[in-house]
Protein backbone atom coordinates (compact mmCIF):
# COMPACT_ATOMS: atom_id res chain seq x y z
CA UNK A 1 0.00 0.00 0.00
CA UNK A 2 1.35 3.36 -0.76
CA UNK A 3 2.09 6.15 1.55
CA UNK A 4 -0.83 7.76 3.58
CA UNK A 5 -2.27 10.95 2.74
CA UNK A 6 -1.00 13.77 5.10
CA UNK A 7 -3.17 16.53 6.71
CA UNK A 8 -3.12 18.99 9.72
CA UNK A 9 -6.91 19.47 10.05
CA UNK A 10 -7.62 23.19 12.02
CA UNK A 11 -11.39 23.24 12.38
CA UNK A 12 -13.46 25.01 14.35
CA UNK A 13 -17.74 22.89 15.00
CA UNK A 14 -20.67 24.91 15.85
CA UNK A 15 -24.39 23.29 17.11
CA UNK A 16 -26.81 24.56 15.36
CA UNK A 17 -30.62 23.69 14.95
CA UNK A 18 -32.14 21.53 12.07
CA UNK A 19 -34.20 24.91 10.33
CA UNK A 20 -31.15 27.12 10.94
CA UNK A 21 -30.36 29.24 7.93
CA UNK A 22 -26.96 29.11 6.71
CA UNK A 23 -24.32 32.11 7.96
CA UNK A 24 -23.34 35.10 5.75
CA UNK A 25 -19.64 35.38 4.91
CA UNK A 26 -19.30 38.69 3.89
CA UNK A 27 -17.35 40.24 6.52
CA UNK A 28 -14.79 37.07 7.19
CA UNK A 29 -11.51 38.66 5.79
CA UNK A 30 -9.67 36.97 2.60
CA UNK A 31 -12.88 35.91 1.14
CA UNK A 32 -14.62 37.18 -1.65
CA UNK A 33 -16.48 34.19 -2.95
CA UNK A 34 -18.37 31.31 -1.99
CA UNK A 35 -19.20 28.12 -4.09
CA UNK A 36 -22.29 26.37 -4.70
CA UNK A 37 -22.97 23.94 -2.11
CA UNK A 38 -21.61 19.90 -3.30
CA UNK A 39 -23.97 17.20 -1.63
CA UNK A 40 -22.07 14.14 -0.03
CA UNK A 41 -23.05 11.04 1.37
CA UNK A 42 -20.77 9.76 3.92
CA UNK A 43 -20.64 6.44 6.09
CA UNK A 44 -18.16 5.84 8.56
CA UNK A 45 -17.40 3.16 10.73
CA UNK A 46 -15.03 3.84 13.89
CA UNK A 47 -12.93 0.75 15.37
CA UNK A 48 -11.11 1.01 19.15
CA UNK A 49 -9.91 -2.03 20.98
CA UNK A 50 -12.21 -3.26 24.11
CA UNK A 51 -11.26 -1.11 26.33
CA UNK A 52 -11.01 2.13 23.94
CA UNK A 53 -7.50 2.76 24.31
CA UNK A 54 -7.21 5.01 21.21
CA UNK A 55 -9.40 7.18 22.48
CA UNK A 56 -8.13 7.56 25.67
CA UNK A 57 -4.77 8.18 23.66
CA UNK A 58 -7.02 11.26 21.22
CA UNK A 59 -6.44 8.60 18.40
CA UNK A 60 -9.55 8.19 16.04
CA UNK A 61 -9.73 5.28 13.76
CA UNK A 62 -12.20 4.91 10.75
CA UNK A 63 -13.29 3.41 7.65
CA UNK A 64 -14.92 6.06 5.33
CA UNK A 65 -16.98 5.63 2.23
CA UNK A 66 -18.14 8.97 0.09
CA UNK A 67 -16.67 12.05 -0.40
CA UNK A 68 -13.30 13.40 -1.98
CA UNK A 69 -11.33 11.60 0.64
CA UNK A 70 -13.04 8.34 0.95
CA UNK A 71 -10.77 5.71 2.82
CA UNK A 72 -9.45 4.66 6.02
CA UNK A 73 -8.12 7.56 8.50
CA UNK A 74 -6.19 8.08 11.33
CA UNK A 75 -6.87 11.31 13.06
CA UNK A 76 -3.86 11.34 15.87
CA UNK A 77 -3.53 13.62 19.51
CA UNK A 78 -4.41 17.33 18.96
CA UNK A 79 -1.17 19.19 18.71
CA UNK A 80 -1.54 22.73 19.55
CA UNK A 81 -4.59 23.85 17.00
CA UNK A 82 -4.37 21.17 14.97
CA UNK A 83 -4.81 17.41 14.29
CA UNK A 84 -2.80 15.17 11.81
CA UNK A 85 -4.92 12.90 9.92
CA UNK A 86 -3.41 10.05 7.73
CA UNK A 87 -5.50 8.78 4.86
CA UNK A 88 -4.89 5.26 2.97
CA UNK A 89 -7.46 4.19 -0.11
CA UNK A 90 -10.41 1.62 0.96
CA UNK A 91 -8.57 -1.27 -0.51
CA UNK A 92 -10.28 -4.88 -1.67
CA UNK A 93 -12.18 -5.78 1.74
CA UNK A 94 -13.22 -4.04 4.67
CA UNK A 95 -10.16 -5.62 6.75
CA UNK A 96 -7.81 -3.52 8.29
CA UNK A 97 -4.67 -2.66 6.08
CA UNK A 98 -1.39 -3.74 7.50
CA UNK A 99 -0.01 -0.04 7.01
CA UNK A 100 -3.55 1.35 9.20
CA UNK A 101 -2.30 -1.13 11.82
CA UNK A 102 1.32 -0.05 11.79
CA UNK A 103 0.61 3.67 12.12
CA UNK A 104 -1.81 2.78 15.54
CA UNK A 105 0.53 0.53 16.62
CA UNK A 106 2.33 3.25 18.55
CA UNK A 107 -0.32 3.39 20.55
CA UNK A 108 -2.12 -0.17 20.67
CA UNK A 109 -1.67 -3.81 18.99
CA UNK A 110 -4.60 -5.06 20.46
CA UNK A 111 -7.75 -6.56 18.53
CA UNK A 112 -9.86 -3.91 16.95
CA UNK A 113 -13.78 -3.96 17.11
CA UNK A 114 -16.67 -1.70 15.64
CA UNK A 115 -17.07 1.67 17.86
CA UNK A 116 -19.66 3.23 15.92
CA UNK A 117 -21.24 3.72 12.59
CA UNK A 118 -21.70 7.50 11.29
CA UNK A 119 -23.85 8.74 8.65
CA UNK A 120 -23.59 12.11 7.01
CA UNK A 121 -25.88 13.86 4.24
CA UNK A 122 -23.23 16.57 4.19
CA UNK A 123 -23.43 20.02 2.10
CA UNK A 124 -19.99 21.55 1.49
CA UNK A 125 -18.70 24.79 0.37
CA UNK A 126 -15.54 26.55 -0.34
CA UNK A 127 -14.91 29.79 0.74
CA UNK A 128 -12.17 31.19 -1.85
CA UNK A 129 -10.25 34.40 -2.11
CA UNK A 130 -7.20 35.68 -4.27
CA UNK A 131 -4.85 33.35 -3.00
CA UNK A 132 -7.55 30.25 -3.31
CA UNK A 133 -8.97 28.43 -1.00
CA UNK A 134 -9.25 30.28 2.64
CA UNK A 135 -11.74 27.18 4.03
CA UNK A 136 -14.23 24.75 3.33
CA UNK A 137 -17.40 24.91 5.21
CA UNK A 138 -19.56 22.16 5.69
CA UNK A 139 -23.20 21.66 7.01
CA UNK A 140 -23.85 18.36 8.44
CA UNK A 141 -26.97 16.26 9.43
CA UNK A 142 -25.46 13.25 11.05
CA UNK A 143 -26.85 9.87 12.03
CA UNK A 144 -24.61 8.30 14.63
CA UNK A 145 -25.39 4.85 16.24
CA UNK A 146 -23.32 3.00 19.23
CA UNK A 147 -21.95 -0.36 17.88
CA UNK A 148 -20.75 -1.62 21.46
CA UNK A 149 -24.13 -3.10 22.72
CA UNK A 150 -23.77 -6.56 22.58
CA UNK A 151 -27.45 -6.84 22.03
CA UNK A 152 -27.03 -5.26 17.99
CA UNK A 153 -29.40 -2.87 19.25
CA UNK A 154 -26.58 0.56 19.92
CA UNK A 155 -28.53 3.88 21.06
CA UNK A 156 -29.01 6.28 18.08
CA UNK A 157 -28.44 10.08 17.92
CA UNK A 158 -29.30 12.31 15.18
CA UNK A 159 -27.83 16.19 14.47
CA UNK A 160 -27.04 18.60 13.02
CA UNK A 161 -23.82 20.46 13.18
CA UNK A 162 -21.55 23.26 11.00
CA UNK A 163 -17.28 23.15 10.08
CA UNK A 164 -15.23 25.26 9.14
CA UNK A 165 -11.51 24.05 8.08
CA UNK A 166 -8.88 26.10 6.67
CA UNK A 167 -8.04 25.64 3.25
CA UNK A 168 -4.42 26.18 1.92
CA UNK A 169 -5.04 29.94 0.97
CA UNK A 170 -6.00 30.46 4.75
CA UNK A 171 -3.53 32.95 6.98
CA UNK A 172 -0.33 31.37 8.40
CA UNK A 173 0.10 33.09 11.46
CA UNK A 174 -1.83 33.08 14.46
CA UNK A 175 -3.10 35.90 14.49
CA UNK A 176 -4.69 35.90 11.15
CA UNK A 177 -5.92 32.36 12.45
CA UNK A 178 -7.39 34.11 15.38
CA UNK A 179 -9.11 36.87 13.28
CA UNK A 180 -10.44 34.70 10.85
CA UNK A 181 -12.35 32.69 13.12
CA UNK A 182 -13.70 35.30 15.33
CA UNK A 183 -14.94 36.47 11.97
CA UNK A 184 -16.78 33.00 11.22
CA UNK A 185 -17.94 32.71 14.80
CA UNK A 186 -19.67 36.33 14.37
CA UNK A 187 -21.62 34.98 11.17
CA UNK A 188 -22.03 32.07 12.80
CA UNK A 189 -23.96 33.32 16.00
CA UNK A 190 -25.76 35.77 13.74
CA UNK A 191 -27.28 32.97 11.94
CA UNK A 192 -27.96 31.26 14.65
CA UNK A 193 -25.46 28.57 15.89
CA UNK A 194 -23.51 27.70 18.82
CA UNK A 195 -19.95 26.87 19.59
CA UNK A 196 -20.19 22.93 19.66
CA UNK A 197 -20.38 21.35 22.83
CA UNK A 198 -18.74 17.93 21.73
CA UNK A 199 -15.50 17.62 20.99
CA UNK A 200 -16.56 15.49 17.83
CA UNK A 201 -18.65 13.25 16.25
CA UNK A 202 -17.79 10.32 17.32
CA UNK A 203 -17.85 11.66 20.89
CA UNK A 204 -21.43 12.38 20.44
CA UNK A 205 -22.42 9.47 18.90
CA UNK A 206 -20.99 7.33 21.95
CA UNK A 207 -22.70 9.98 24.14
CA UNK A 208 -19.86 11.51 25.68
Amino acid sequence: MSDPSRTVEVERKYDVDAETPLPVWDDVPGVDAVTAGEVRALDARYLDTADGLLARSGVALRRRTGGPDEGWHVKGPRQGDGRLELGWPLGDDEAVPEAVEAAIARWTTDPLTPLARIENARTAYLLTGPRGVVAEFVDDRVRGTDLRATDGRGSVREWREWEMELGPAAPADAVGREEFFAAVERAVQNAGGRPSASSSKLARALGV
